[in-house]
């Protein structure tokens, strides 16, 4: 199987000796020097000269323009840019400067601002303070958590266990010789705005796991698995189930068991409101079902970690007496000195290998913020936007030439030309963390993603790297392919008004397979 190769700069200065290079490059010397001769030309009245076209790439662009003919048929409004990367030069352009939506494929603008501005060495920190006496193994006082924005607090890398992250906190508790907390738990969540979901974001869909709500402390990815399994019996109740099972949540309706012959149908949600902590399930599950499961969107994220943590803590022996407690900050509680307990880590790779890699719409969201917090002090949309747009201004796009909206794609706001992606994912890859950028981007059959069926045969698997994008209406695909020649193109091919989802992805198939066998 074949990789995209790495690409490793180790200047210190990267994008001052990408412009000298670009500006002594021999190419850009022998355009600069035809333009000046043909400048003066007509005052010494010779003869026109004629321009020679590469073979090699007119086939490319003829083999590219029949598959971009083919693709408008099924996305009408459709842009697609082409560059090849050791040149830096586009080899094909359609409508490439039209904005169109750009779904998920905003995930890599926000990754690349991460990248950049944060690198990756980069950690989320959650620190877990605690004051007062140890007694008898009694903490008289209290705990808090200080969120950092870190969104990997769940069962993901615990084996499903949603609690996983939460035991080597009792594990230290232990050490230090406390049993139980005779305090409160504080949640200190006031690194972002409390404006959780955005305001674009569609209103029918708030209870789905795409759209989970945003803040500096959050567990989960802010849902709740509801579980609906029949009871045996046709005509009995159906058994309902919450992972994780905390009691500030409650369970509203009442599904039926019905024989196995019968059609079944489920529905399960949240309750409109927002502020609401009700789950609702209905519907008739046949009695030879398995379980029906579906994640659901909580309200009150920094409630639910602080419940969280209340029941884990019980869970390992250590019960906390006094109440969760959310808060923005620690400054108008009682007196009383803090001492650390921890800081929990997490990488900032491992985190933006699951925005693109997954396409989490949570995580993205989480890293979104944490930039607008720490570089224009802004732990909101808002923040975002600037800290991601100053990136890009960088790069040598203009701010008004493009829409930011959030950092997932999930809000119709996002709006790009595809040269502009192309120009993003030029930079990255000869960027010195332009490696890291590669690897957290699926790969074309990349087990267990969305990618897994997709460019699959030789000699496509393994060598497109590049991020998918879907909304209603909208499909796109941009990043990284290597084409048989062994030369390296980044691609953005933006649908926008598509028939069918399915067709338009098979178009998007179809434009790389000619990229990779006539680049």
């Amino acid at each position: 199987m074949r990789y995209l190769p790495d690409r490793v700069t180790d200047c210190t200065s990267f994008r001052f000796s990408q412009r000298l290079e670009k500006l002594y490059n021999p190419a850009c010397m022998r355009r600069l020097t035809i333009f000046l001769t043909l400048l003066i030309l007509p005052a010494f009245n010779l003869p026109a000269q004629t321009n020679t076209v590469d073979p090699a790439l007119k086939r490319l662009k003829s083999a590219v323009n029949a598959q971009v003919a083919a693709a408008k048929k099924s996305a009408p409004a459709l842009g697609v840019s082409i560059v090849e990367l050791d040149t830096a030069q586009p080899v094909y352009t359609y409508n490439a400067d039209t904005q169109r939506i750009l779904a998920s494929n905003t995930k890599l603008l926000t990754s690349a601002a991460a990248l950049d501005r944060l690198g990756p060495g980069f950690q989320f920190e959650t620190d877990v303070i605690l004051r007062g006496e140890i007694r008898d193994g009694v903490l008289e006082g209290d705990l808090a958590v200080i969120g950092g924005g870190d969104p990997t607090f769940s069962g993901r890398d615990h084996f499903g266990d949603s609690y996983g992250a939460f035991r080597p906190w009792a594990a230290r508790l232990r050490e230090m010789g406390i049993e139980r907390i005779r305090g409160r738990l504080f949640v200190v969540h006031g690194l972002f705005d409390d404006e959780r979901v955005h305001p674009t974001w569609p209103k029918d869909q708030l209870d789905r796991w795409y759209e989970a709500p945003v803040d500096a402390l959050s567990f989960n990815d802010n849902c709740v698995l509801v579980k609906v399994k029949p009871d045996g019996k046709p005509g009995t109740p159906a058994i309902v189930e919450l992972t994780p099972p905390l009691s500030m949540f409650r369970i509203e309706g009442n599904p039926v068991t019905i024989p196995w012959q019968q059609r079944q149908w489920v529905s399960i949600g949240r309750r409109k409101g927002s502020e609401s902590h009700v789950f609702t399930a209905s519907g008739k599950i046949s009695s030879r079902a398995g379980s029906i499961d579906k994640w659901v969107t909580v309200t009150d994220p920094p409630r639910y970690f602080g419940e969280a943590l209340h029941a884990a803590l019980a869970e390992e022996g250590i019960p906390v007496d006094g109440p969760v407690v959310p808060t923005v900050g620690l400054d108008n509680h009682s007196a009383g000195t803090w001492k650390r307990l921890l800081t929990h880590r997490t990488d900032l790779l491992t985190v933006l290998e699951i925005v693109n890699k997954r396409s989490q719409n949570f995580y993205a969201e989480s890293v979104f913020k944490l930039l607008g917090a720490r570089f224009c002090n802004d732990g909101s949309w808002a923040g975002g936007q600037r800290a991601v747009s100053e990136f890009l201004t960088e790069i040598g796009l203009d701010p008004n030439s493009y829409k930011i909206a959030d950092g997932s794609g999930m809000s119709r706001g996002n709006r790009m030309t595809a040269r502009q992606i192309t120009t993003l994912l030029d930079e990255m890859y000869h960027h010195r963390w332009g490696p890291e950028y590669l690897r957290t981007l699926p790969y074309s059959g990349e087990e267990d993603l969305r990618w897994h069926k997709r460019l699959v045969r030789q000699p496509y698997l393994g060598n497109v790297m590049a991020k998918t994008g879907y909304l209603n209406g909208v499909s796109t695909l941009s990043g990284y392919a290597k084409a048989r020649s062994g030369k390296i193109y980044a691609f953005s091919i933006l649908c926008n008004s598509i028939r069918s989802k399915s067709a338009a992805e098979s178009a998007q198939d179809r434009i790389v397979r000619a990229l990779i066998d006539n680049g």
